[in-house]
């Protein structure tokens, strides 16, 4: 009978707004959770009465001390300040020997040493325990009106069950699992799931195309994918599943592909796939998890860098579950009872962090977000808030560049009086967007923390809150440095920029629990990217102002890496895409300047001998190939036809001065007396002129 009841709750799960029944949880998962829980009991009052004022309580050790004491020690004695919090919020089976063993010339990153917990018991038993009936989930899907509410007690069951699943179907401990879903419940349970038996999960944002998901397959070495049959987003359909299939096609890792419904519609089924929810409602409710050591892995998540091939970016269970949970908690003022409403994708980090890993250690109420900021009209957003009661609405610039171009009327006709904080993520949000969203979207009267932090960093590292009670809050700067962040400014010769009113190289100068470990396969290049550029530092690839107050601002990217629509690209991944054209020998991608999507990609492509009929055809080619090869976010914006390069004696093409031309600043070029031909930079600003009159025409 239960199992036929779970089959309900999944089917209703991808279909329409459902009424649950609640099966008994046995004793012994509850046995579990309060056995441990009586080890290493959580402080209940640091998540019913925090504050973000002057005596935040971390824990009973750091209990009445003010904000300034409180980061002083985090800095000066990380060992106690992250001890004693560790000990208090998280739920051990093993206690830790040992806080930290770091070292950032090397890159070596260890923390709670000896420590073993897991983490879907920490996101969902340790709740169930205390108040099983409170709603873990609201899934805002595609379709307007139609959410989904999903208790603590019913992802518990659904993870179990799908957890069960996995084993059943040989998935151990240490096996990589693919994740490529649109945001919803199922999703979230495949990753707990993963969580609970000691897999690896790597999401994939379900935008990407089949080779890119492919090229992340064959790096993680997936034993399986989890996928949905299809995808729905702003009315339309994906076929989500097709791609799977194309991708698994070159994945001889990949023994089965678990398939969702997420529509009636019905898909191909090969020998590897399994319908997931006929072979979850076999499996019992119940799922022993896994001890997992602290700096075992947790999950890979790929991101750009300024090579061509992404990177598997590797987090750990214990340091990232509590960073991620104090930051959710301190930066956006999270309150028991809060709706927290951050409208990310579990595809990219902030998904992860905020919309998973956070608010459910916090035993919070979080929204999955699977529409779009403008379906079905340009007040989607605060329709939900109007609807939901969110409380913290976390967001891209990206979205509100393109939202406040609209009537203020689509905002202003909904309620949005439950909103307490506003948050900004993904890239640095400019004064414009700042400014509508604070006085139009919060009416004035909600702060705007603007967060800086990236998939490496693991969780916020630089917001305006948490802070000292009635502390400012500047527009469009990220301002101060969480609980043991501590921020350098180092300039081009390495030496360190002391002083207030200064900018240079953003770099972080001791480590912190939430960073990442490693780059999957490749430990080199994670210690040649991040710790190599400053021996002794994070090097965060970002260049910051601190301003005479000591604040500080993000000033851009320092690498060849841009941010479409607060996605992280690599220019050098798009120009691979490029650069298999056989009509193509060499091109050059610039991130510049955009009013909605914060930066877009401009190509400049040197063709081999082609006519101008021909050329149209083969930019059509282009633009093609790199949809299908990364995804159609990534096509070039604009793209240039040049006849050459301007490059140095030693090879190296002058990006900066592309960008200048692409960015019609061209009276100022700075110095040009590296380059091999100098000449090359005239044809290239006439081969733009020229397209500019043609375009006019």
């Amino acid at each position: 009978m239960a199992a036929r009841r779970n089959k309900c709750l999944l089917n209703l799960l991808s279909r329409g707004t459902i009424s649950f029944r609640h099966d008994k949880i046995q004793q012994k998962n509850l046995l579990y959770t309060q056995q441990k829980s009586a080890q290493c009991r959580r402080t209940a009052a640091s998540i019913s009465t925090a504050k973000t004022v002057l005596t935040p309580h971390l824990s009973s050790h750091l209990a009445g001390r003010s904000y300034k004491d409180l980061y002083d020690t985090s800095v000066n004695d990380p060992d106690t300040f992250w001890g004693s919090i560790a000990k208090e919020r998280l739920t051990w089976t093993r206690q830790f020997d040992q806080v930290k063993d770091c070292n950032l010339s090397s890159g070596k990153i260890n923390w709670f040493l000896g420590g073993q917990l897991n983490v879907s018991v920490n996101c969902l038993d340790v709740h169930v325990a205390r108040h099983p009936e409170r709603v873990a989930l609201i899934w805002e899907r595609d379709e307007p009106a139609t959410e989904v509410k999903v208790t603590y007690r019913e992802l518990l069951e659904t993870t179990c069950r799908l957890a069960n699943t996995l084993k059943s179907h040989g998935i151990q401990k240490g096996d990589r699992v693919a994740i490529y879903m649109p945001v919803s419940p199922i999703a979230v349970a495949a990753m707990l799931a993963c969580a609970r038996i000691g897999a690896v999960h790597t999401v994939v944002f379900a935008g990407f195309s089949s080779e890119a998901l492919a090229g992340r397959i064959q790096d993680a070495q997936c034993k399986a994918v989890i996928t949905c049959n299809q995808g729905v987003r702003g009315g339309r359909l994906i076929n989500l599943k097709s791609t799977v299939d194309t991708a698994v096609q070159s994945c001889p890792s990949v023994q089965h592909v678990f398939v969702a419904q997420r529509t009636n519609n019905s898909v191909p089924m090969g020998k590897h796939d399994i319908p997931l929810e006929e072979a979850m409602e076999k499996e019992s409710a119940e799922c022993a998890p896994e001890p997992m050591g602290s700096e075992e892995m947790l999950f890979l998540l790929y991101t750009s860098g300024s090579t061509g091939k992404p990177k598997g970016v590797v987090h750990t269970q214990a340091g990232y579950l509590l960073y991620a949970s104090l930051t959710h908690q301190y930066v956006f003022d999270y309150r028991a009872g809060d709706v927290f409403g951050c409208v990310a994708d579990i595809g990219w980090i902030t998904g992860h962090s905020y919309v998973v890993y956070g608010p459910l250690a916090n035993g919070a109420t979080t929204v999955l977000f699977e529409s779009m900021p403008v379906y079905p009209d340009p007040g989607r957003y605060w329709e939900t808030v109007e609807r939901l009661r969110i409380n913290q609405f976390y967001g891209a610039p990206t979205a509100i560049r393109l939202l406040l171009k609209y009537d203020e009327n689509w905002v202003k006709k909904y309620d949005r009086s439950s909103l307490k904080t506003l948050g900004s993520v993904g890239e640095p949000i400019n004064h414009e967007a700042w400014e509508w969203f604070h006085n139009v979207v919060g009416d004035g009267r909600c702060p705007l923390v603007d967060t800086w932090w990236q998939t490496e960093t693991g969780g916020v590292c630089i917001a305006p809150r948490p802070a000292e009670e009635g502390a400012e809050i500047r527009p469009a700067m990220a301002m101060r440095p969480f609980f043991g962040i501590q921020p350098a400014l180092l300039g081009e010769k390495g030496q360190i920029i002391t002083g207030n009113d200064a900018s240079g190289a953003l770099c972080i100068s001791q480590p912190w629990p939430g960073m990442a470990r490693t780059i999957f396969g490749d430990h080199e290049r994670f210690v040649d990217a991040y710790f190599k550029p400053y021996p002794g530092y994070y090097f965060t690839g970002d260049g910051a102002y601190r301003s005479p107050e000591g604040y500080y601002q993000i000033t851009g990217r320092m690498d060849d890496v841009i941010n479409i629509s607060g996605h992280r690209l690599g220019t050098a991944e798009i120009e691979d895409a490029l650069d298999e054209h056989p009509s193509v020998p060499e091109t050059a991608v610039i991130g510049i300047p955009h009013d909605i999507k914060g930066e877009v990609p401009f190509a400049f492509v040197v063709l081999k001998d082609s006519g101008a009929e021909k050329q149209q055809v083969i930019l059509e080619e282009l633009q093609k190939l790199v949809a299908s090869k990364i995804a159609k976010y990534a096509v070039p914006d604009h793209f240039l036809i040049v006849k050459r390069l301007p490059k140095t004696r030693s090879g190296k093409i002058m990006r900066r001065i592309l960008r200048k031309i692409a960015m019609e600043q061209t009276e100022n070029l700075g110095d040009v007396s590296t380059l091999d031909d100098p000449s090359v930079v005239t044809e290239v600003i006439q081969a733009y002129k020229q397209q500019k009159v043609q375009a006019s025409k």
